[in-house]
């Protein structure tokens, strides 16, 4: 970034919600790692986890083979989901390309390859790779690389569209996380049209307890996902690990003789890593033994009441969020100026020589904190916040 020459970061140890800088410094990791940490760093019983199966089996391919990690853990998320079968990847943008070449290829099995266009929401992000830019809305993501994208509509603009050319629509349930927490009006979900394309929904960052519920998109009532995009919290926030679900109706289209080629010609060297599976199967472990779901609507409570007390504030344009996620908007002009970087990253400055660690999106300084999340930790960053903005007001 021109002007902010403040060096970056080096962490070099996490425990607990906290990092550790090569200075000694602790800082409260605000952003869990962007959006991944759930149970705090290294957690003891997701490292044993993880040292076990690598003592184990450290890797082996899915092309053609398996391994009793990936098993276990596609059968207990598909259970946890409602889903029929899981596709491994290694990171969130990865299987949104994965989900997107699965609905266009679902309508080509069918003999319907006319079907070969995406819907998504306006102000979307599902990741930087191509495809995923494709079905994003944000510009300072993609303007760059309109040369390796194909075509969309976002939502609003459906109409645009004939009905019969649309694969999917895909969707954030709830929180637009890329958007700065951005929170999509319900009734989005509820006049999605009858377009009689598949629908994919993408809970990269709000899957895993961010917004109250294991998914976001069971807060939805009818939305149900044809394909389920998982990542980031996946693992615990400790392994790249993501992960594709699909309905038994969307999987049963990939089958058949090979010779009529309906199979999904598409993975990766390290997709279903047995090791990412067992931190994975670890944090689901832990869900199960903990009630961290009820933990966290006692801290979303917290949050949200703790936040709420700088909306007053003329400073302040916005305060907005749900479950641990949640954004302060700041109005720049009111900060004041001075050499170096934009006012949201000059407010993360100070909050980090406080000891808070988060990352602004614009204007709008962020908090998704581990669930792990106490409630004196929560108080404790927004009374910096609050200071910090006396001082810069």
């Amino acid at each position: 970034m021109a002007g902010f020459d403040a060096g970056a970061r080096r962490f070099v140890r996490g425990e607990g919600n906290y990092l550790f800088d090569e200075r000694g410094n602790r800082l409260l990791d605000a952003v869990s790692s962007i959006w991944t940490t759930l149970h705090g760093h290294c957690h003891p019983y997701i490292i044993e986890c993880i040292s076990k199966q690598a003592a184990k089996l450290d890797h082996s391919t899915l092309l053609g083979a398996t391994n009793p990690a990936a098993e276990e853990l596609a059968a207990r998320l598909c259970l946890l989901a409602n889903m029929h079968a899981a596709f491994f990847s290694g990171d969130g943008a990865s299987a949104v390309e994965a989900a997107l070449k699965m609905a266009l290829q679902f309508w080509q099995n069918q003999g319907q390859s006319h079907r070969n266009r995406f819907v998504h929401l306006r102000d979307s992000y599902h990741g930087d790779t191509a495809g995923a830019m494709s079905v994003s809305d944000i510009e300072l993501f993609k303007g760059r690389f309109t040369g390796l994208t194909f075509s969309s509509a976002t939502y609003d603009g459906f109409a645009e569209l004939r009905l019969d050319d649309v694969a999917a629509v895909i969707v954030e349930p709830i929180v637009q996380a890329a958007a700065g927490m951005r929170i999509v009006p319900s009734e989005t979900y509820a006049k999605l049209p009858d377009m009689d394309a598949l629908l994919i929904v993408d809970e990269i960052a709000t899957g895993f307890g961010r917004t109250g519920t294991m998914f976001a998109h069971e807060q939805l009532g009818g939305l149900k996902p044809d394909l389920l995009v998982l990542g980031k919290g996946l693992s615990g926030g400790t392994v790249a690990l993501s992960a594709t679900l699909a309905t038994s109706s969307v999987y049963e289209s990939f089958l058949g003789d090979f010779s009529k080629q309906k199979h999904l010609f598409h993975g990766h060297s390290y997709a279903g890593n047995p090791i990412a599976c067992a931190a994975a199967l670890a944090s689901l472990d832990i869900f199960e033994r903990n009630d961290v779901l009820g933990h966290v609507a006692t801290m979303s409570r917290e949050t949200r009441d703790s936040s709420q007390r700088l909306a007053i504030r003329d400073d302040v344009t916005d305060v907005r969020g749900a479950g641990l996620m949640y954004a302060v908007q700041v109005d720049a002009a009111r900060i004041a100026e001075g050499a170096g970087p934009p006012a949201a990253w000059r407010i993360a400055e100070r909050l980090y020589e406080r000891g808070f660690f988060t990352r602004p999106i614009g204007e709008a300084i962020q908090f998704v904190p581990p669930l792990s999340i106490e409630v004196k930790e929560i108080g404790a960053f927004f009374d910096a916040l609050e200071q910090v903005l006396d001082e810069l007001s």
